[in-house]
């Protein structure tokens, strides 16, 4: 007896199919039954449940002679389940990974309840993912199990069958099953919360809720929305047969009548010429089934008033009356947020012909999104060495709490914003500054990009339309040409920056100054950061970083990170970041060895807290190896990366450390004990000695006496050379040699802790 049974009725599913299937079947969770039920599909999904059926013997395919609708084939494979509990997945969904593991967990901490409802997100076919607007009801906290005069709440959330998990034999012993028709999720879903003994709930998207363009039940025009009148004859069929269950009446009642409103108003539904008729049902079963206690908001009251009127016409006016506000408000607020921006411009001008403050500097960094990367760590060193200029930071206000004190706030877009851009000598940024900057005689504007080029950049990517998006390469070069600085970390990233973007600049190459706090952090600072990230005390910590493929969406899931935690051993943890120029997230699967670091504002904390990187063909490989720690680069798509973005080398044949061009690779070289083996030592120092020859700690502090104080380069602090170097001692200690070393190389450049 397995312990799932996950049933998936099909029907014209046949471009999703495989990808739903294969989303169960790829479940870390592995004691489990797929049964497929073919509902007679006159396309190629039988063919694809046979197929995916002949490899895998947890697929139990069935195939129906004539079609049934999704009702009675998701009563089909009911009956063929045997596992302990019953999931069901329409075939144009998926089950997101971790998922079956996470419900079983769940399951077990709750004592086995009858049901547990778990949550889901929409996926839309533009690679938008939209989370479930009443999520919060899922909650984890408080008693479990619980039934649903506990939290009626519960019956907010999407009342659909497949977020739930059900125990099989409450469901035989009840002898439910589902109508035919559409909408046959209403007589299904709120008897079996009504009735389950023990409820609990799963805060944790497990299903991808696919919104697809054309074809899907919600956007077909057919007379069969009128089966929604039988399905609430069902429900209240029901709860007449158990007068235990009155006390839902008022509650359901209300849910009935904001049904039938949502399908009247919705657009495409109902055929034409019969809007009135559907009116005129529902006012049937308004009257039919009124129970008093409902007391819904006025709005609300208002629609109920008019379905029990039978006033169609008059309810069909209120709500175009309604849109109509909505348009107008909208078209309002559009207009008062242009004269409200047109202002804003004038005040820029005007302040553009004040004079510049000298001793004013506005720094800013990855899209205003907060404190980070070289422009932080050119701040820090302004205010210690130049305390005579005032700084500022531009960050958007969900970013602010990761401004430290000292710099001043600025809200892109506001009056200050533009002041301060208008009036600032010195300007620095790790990304283009807004394309509307009017660059003013003796205004510095200072250039730090944010890594050292492995994948194609500027101008480059003329060439690159998979890459480039939206690039405008006019604009492009509007920019650069307001460029006086260009901070470069190596002769690698010179001579690629000075040939995609080219201008009059002139090019710091002095070593990145995000980088200095890799020689800065103390043994302290290091344990302080991994008691901070909940790393266990003796645990190996790997920071797994992986690039942005600009060319897909939504990203590929390359690693199953659940597997290799599970495969590194339980002295391994997994710190797991996703790209922080890209909304998507990785998805992690619910193991307490994989901690989701994607939202941390310093990736150099990151880097500091962690034992090994493992990354693709992220520029963080190259900050990295300032540290001298162990790199894996996992190169399984390599070829499809290179094609469609285009690299300056092959990191596979100049690597910084052990290549793994597989998952299975990728295990193997951490239970081997290769990625820290001698072979991966040599190739991290080659790389090291080529693309970090200035990280010494005392980068930013050039690029300040240079720029802020006006010294002569001659007179800039000279490179520390390679071999006395002294990084952050590594998590796992160090000998008293190296301590000794380190002890006498801090003098001179060491700031206050990192944290």
């Amino acid at each position: 007896m397995p312990r799932f049974s996950v049933i998936v009725p099909a029907f014209n599913v046949q471009a999703y199919l495989h990808a739903c299937l294969e989303s169960v079947l790829s479940q870390s969770f592995e004691d489990l039954e797929l049964i497929a039920v073919d509902d007679c599909s006159p396309d190629g999904s039988g063919a694809v449940i046979d197929e995916v059926a002949s490899r895998d013997r947890r697929v139990v395919p069935v195939h129906l002679p004539e079609n049934t609708g999704l009702g009675p084939a998701r009563n089909a494979g009911l009956a063929r389940a045997t596992g302990d509990y019953v999931l069901f997945l329409d075939g144009d969904d998926t089950l997101v990974p971790g998922s079956l593991q996470a419900v079983a967990d769940r399951l077990k901490e709750t004592g086995s309840p009858d049901v547990l409802v778990y949550d889901h997100a929409r996926t839309y076919w533009s690679g938008e993912v939209v989370p479930n607007e009443f999520r919060r009801h899922l909650t984890e906290a408080g008693p479990a199990p619980f039934t649903l005069d506990d939290r009626p709440e519960l019956l907010r959330v999407l009342m659909v069958v497949w977020n739930k998990a059900y125990r099989r034999d409450f469901l035989e012993r009840r002898g439910f099953s589902f109508p035919p028709g559409f909408y046959e999720d209403a007589p299904w879903t709120y008897p079996v919360l009504m009735t389950a003994e023990s409820i609990a709930t799963l805060d944790r998207v497990c299903v991808h809720y696919r919104q697809r363009r054309t074809g899907s039940i919600l956007r077909t025009t057919s007379r069969r929305h009128f089966d929604i009148f039988d399905q609430y004859e069902r429900l209240f069929a029901f709860l007449d047969a158990r007068p235990e269950l009155a006390r839902w009446r008022p509650l359901l009642f209300r849910r009935m009548a904001d049904h039938f409103t949502s399908v009247f108003t919705a657009r495409g539904r109902l055929p034409k010429g019969t809007r009135a008729e559907f009116f005129r049902r529902a006012r049937a079963h308004y009257r039919r089934y009124r129970t008093p206690g409902a007391t819904p908001k006025f709005t609300t009251r208002l629609r109920h008033g008019l379905v029990r009127l039978g006033a169609h016409r008059a309810f069909r006016a209120i709500t175009a009356a309604r849109a109509l506000k909505s348009r107008t408000a909208q078209r309002t607020g559009t207009a008062l947020r242009g004269l409200h921006a047109a202002l804003l411009q004038v005040h820029y001008r005007v302040q553009l012909r004040l004079p510049l403050r000298a001793d004013r500097a506005v720094f800013g960094a990855y899209w205003n999104r907060g404190y980070a990367c070289s422009p932080a760590a050119l701040e820090e060193r302004v205010r210690e060495l130049a305390p005579h200029i005032r700084t500022a930071w531009i960050c958007a206000p969900e970013h602010a709490h990761t401004v430290p004190p000292g710099p001043r706030r600025l809200r892109p877009g506001s009056a200050a914003y533009w002041t301060a851009l208008a009036r600032s000598k010195y300007l620095v940024s790790n990304v283009n500054l807004d394309r509307r900057l009017v660059k003013r005689p003796g205004q510095v504007l200072v250039q730090t990009q944010h890594g050292t080029p492995l994948k194609h950049m500027g101008l480059d990517l003329r060439h690159r339309p998979a890459a480039r998006g939206s690039l405008d390469f006019a604009e492009l070069l509007r920019a650069i040409d307001k460029w006086d600085y260009l901070v470069s970390p190596n002769r690698h990233a010179t001579l690629v920056f000075e040939r995609v973007y080219p201008a009059a600049y002139r090019t710091l190459e002095y070593g990145y100054p995000r980088n200095d706090v890799f020689h800065r952090a103390t043994a302290q600072d290091v344990a302080a950061l991994r008691t901070a990230l909940g790393i266990p005390e003796g645990h190996t910590a790997v920071l797994y970083a992986p690039t942005h493929r600009d060319y897909l969406t939504p990203q590929p899931r390359l690693l199953d990170l659940e597997r290799v935690a599970l495969a590194l051993g339980p002295r391994f943890v997994i710190l797991a970041r996703s790209h922080p120029t890209h909304g998507d997230r990785l998805a992690l699967p619910e193991h307490p060895r994989v901690i989701d670091v994607s939202a941390h504002p310093s990736v150099e904390e990151l880097c500091l807290a962690s034992d090994a990187l493992v990354t693709d063909y992220s520029s963080l490989m190259f900050d990295y190896a300032a540290l001298d720690r162990p790199i894996v680069v996992h190169t399984e798509d390599w070829e499809a990366y290179d094609a469609a973005r285009g690299t300056y080398f092959d990191v596979r044949a100049f690597p910084p450390g052990a290549v793994a061009r597989s998952e299975d690779e990728l295990i193997d070289i951490f239970a081997t004990g290769h990625w820290r083996g001698s072979r991966s030592a040599q190739l991290r120092a080659a790389f090291r000695a080529r693309f970090c020859p200035y990280d010494d700690g005392r980068a930013a502090e050039r690029v300040v006496r240079q720029v802020f104080l006006g010294e002569d380069p001659a007179t800039l602090p000279s490179v520390v050379p390679l071999e006395d170097r002294c990084p952050a001692p590594a998590p796992g200690g160090q000998d008293t040699a190296v301590v000794a070393q380190r002890a006498g190389h801090e003098e001179g450049y060491r700031s206050a802790p990192v944290l």
